[in-house]
């Protein structure tokens, strides 16, 4: 008989959790019907489970340390190959302290997370700072307090719920950020209230990380309905081809408050392309990716995945035409499907000023783009 330990009991439910999460998830219950469905889904859930590994196994409020969500082998919920996002958890019995630069981005933001408690996803946005609200020296350092004693700037308070906080650089640079280890920014925290050394692991704490893992798989997986089941954000919609206007997201989790977003489904066969018109606003950083109906870019190593304002080619009335196909059109802007004939189209505007321009989408043959 095997020795049991509560860090078993916990192994086992994971197992368990694995098993439903392929029986069901991987299925037609998340309107998946093909062995194509079946194999992204696995990679996808392979992905989730290394980011709830590294994110949540190993945590400690009292000594927080912050990790890279998601890198160009690595992605969920919404990735952005501009983007370079770290997370770690907090404690409204706290306070901390963040140093951090900017490394050259574009746009700089910290959010606080409510409802990420014990692995969970984030519920709402309790707290948003941007690098227009911090002073940031001349080689692009700052330092950032969070909880504790009211200051009267780089500072956020931490109310009751607040559990984890999320960083974003969002870079517009010729080569996308996320694929570029020499862009990866330095920043690091510290909890400035921790008094007790913590105790070595033991049974306890190790299970109680494995439930960690468990709850953050399940919510980013059985506990994310498919998205013609569940109510949607306004910057959402389930018309192929055809972009809701650009909206800020309020404080919907995991969101960046002071952003517009707009996502809508691609649909393109085989000898067809989409092509999308529009403007970019004047905002501080605005870029377009492409998904898998997983929420993860494709890949942006290797393909043209994604544009942003910097790598888009504009026509003389400072207007885009982006071309969105499964083969290299040999015009500008291509983004690559990678063969993939569904898909999802993700805009992102950070800091806009004015209005924001809804971008049109056409599907046209391969044969007639040059018409």
């Amino acid at each position: 008989m095997s020795i049991q330990t509560e860090s078993r009991a916990a192994l086992k439910d994971f197992i368990a959790l694995l098993q439903e999460i392929d029986a069901r998830w991987s299925g037609p219950e998340w309107n998946l019907h093909s062995p194509e469905d079946i194999v992204a889904s696995h990679r996808s859930l392979m992905h989730t489970l290394e980011t709830c590994l590294i994110g949540f196994f190993e945590q400690d409020a009292t000594r927080p340390d912050f990790r890279r969500i998601v890198t160009p082998s690595r992605k969920l919920t919404g990735d952005n190959s501009d983007a370079i996002y770290f997370d770690a958890p907090v404690s409204a019995e706290h306070a901390y302290v963040i140093h951090g630069s900017m490394h050259g981005a574009a746009y700089f933001s910290l959010t606080i997370e409510e409802g990420a408690e014990d692995g969970l996803m984030a519920s709402n946005t309790a707290g948003v700072i941007n690098d227009e609200k911090l002073d940031i020296d001349n080689n692009g350092q700052f330092t950032l307090f969070l909880g504790g004693k009211q200051r009267d700037k780089n500072w956020l308070p931490l109310t009751p719920g607040a559990s984890r906080v999320t960083t974003r650089h969002y870079f517009e640079n010729a080569t996308c950020a996320a694929r570029d280890p020499d862009m990866e920014p330095r920043i690091r925290i510290e909890c400035l209230t921790a008094k007790a050394v913590p105790a070595p692991p033991n049974d306890a704490s190790v299970a109680a990380g494995i439930r960690r893992v468990s709850n953050a798989v399940r919510s980013r997986t059985l506990g994310m309905p498919p998205m013609v089941n569940g109510p949607l954000p306004p910057f959402v919609a389930l018309t192929p081809n055809e972009f809701p206007a650009p909206v800020p997201p309020g404080d919907f989790g995991l969101a960046a408050y002071d952003a517009h977003y707009s996502m809508a489904p691609f649909f393109i066969g085989p000898d067809e392309a989409l092509v999308i018109t529009g403007r970019w606003p004047d905002c501080r950083f605005g870029n377009v990716c492409l998904w898998n109906r997983f929420q993860q870019t494709l890949d942006y190593r290797s393909r043209s995945v994604s544009l942003n304002r910097a790598q888009t080619l504009l026509e003389a009335d400072g207007s885009f035409r982006m071309i969105v196909a499964h083969t290299d059109p040999g015009q500008p802007n291509w983004l690559d499907t990678e063969g993939n004939l569904f898909g999802l189209v993700f805009w992102r505007f950070f800091l806009v000023s004015g209005d924001v321009e809804t971008p049109q989408g056409k599907i046209v043959k391969l044969a007639d783009l040059n018409a």
